[in-house]
């Protein structure tokens, strides 16, 4: 289990991508919604081998699910069609909408779980190196790396504020009013805090020259071996498959 956990992680950003565009180009290709469904099994199996299975299952469930949900339960009230399932003043369910639904929602969950996945066993800033490494300037794979890190910067922020407010008697824990309350004291000190942190980031970006022109040297390097040729082979060979399935 180790062994495989490791030869996942170990992959080279743009080869674990390859499992990304496989995924789309064959939800796309495929028809139904069975195939897009047991690719999001194929995720959270991976996601398991890769020792992120608890992460995946959290994202999907708590962001991708609703989205999804959502998306159903729109299509299926105001898909055209002629079969009418169920039907209550100007609303109607009706099959056609129903299989509609399905394919979307399907192929929606199976492309957004190849996504979460990726970036779940991918680091961002092995993402942002092989970018580099593909000829993409170091600002637009900074502008990169810094919108993808601000999420989670601005929750541990926020976690820090609710907690020195905590410490200073403020309620921030109970019903829906009481979180609102305590939601305006710490708007104003996240605001300022992403200010001052931003000017920092200025700092130390040209401390470290970051617009001087010329060659660069990095600490972070990562190459690609062998076993990144077998899995993109294995990925070429798996859409050939998809695409020999479909039309044959």
């Amino acid at each position: 289990m180790k062994i495989v956990r490791e030869y996942i992680l170990d992959l080279y950003p743009t080869t674990t991508f390859f499992f990304v565009l496989f995924v789309i180009a064959s939800v796309f290709i495929m028809e139904g919604y069975v195939y897009p469904f047991s690719l999001v099994a194929v995720c959270l199996v991976i996601a398991c081998l890769a020792g992120k299975g608890k992460t995946l299952s959290n994202i999907v469930i708590k962001a991708l699910i609703p989205i999804v949900v959502l998306i159903f339960v729109l299509q299926s009230l105001f898909y055209p069609g002629e079969t009418i399932l169920w039907s209550w003043w100007i609303f109607s369910v009706k099959l056609e909408g129903i299989e509609f639904s399905l394919m979307l929602s399907s192929r929606i969950l199976a492309i957004g779980s190849a996504f979460i996945l990726y970036f779940s066993i991918t680091p961002i800033k092995n993402f942002t190196y092989a970018l580099e490494k593909m000829g993409l300037s170091t600002k637009a794979t900074y502008v990169i790396l810094s919108t993808m890190n601000i999420i989670p910067e601005m929750r541990k922020m926020s976690k820090t504020i609710m907690d020195a407010q905590r410490s200073r008697g403020v309620e921030t824990e109970g019903n829906l009013m009481v979180r609102a309350k305590a939601f305006l004291p710490t708007l104003s000190p996240m605001i300022l805090g992403s200010i001052a942190s931003t000017e920092e980031r200025v700092i130390t970006l040209e401390a470290r020259a970051f617009t001087v022109h010329g060659t660069k040297t990095t600490l972070q390097h990562i190459e690609k071996s062998k076993k990144d040729n077998i899995v993109r082979i294995l990925f070429v060979l798996l859409i050939l498959v998809v695409i020999g399935w479909r039309f044959l």
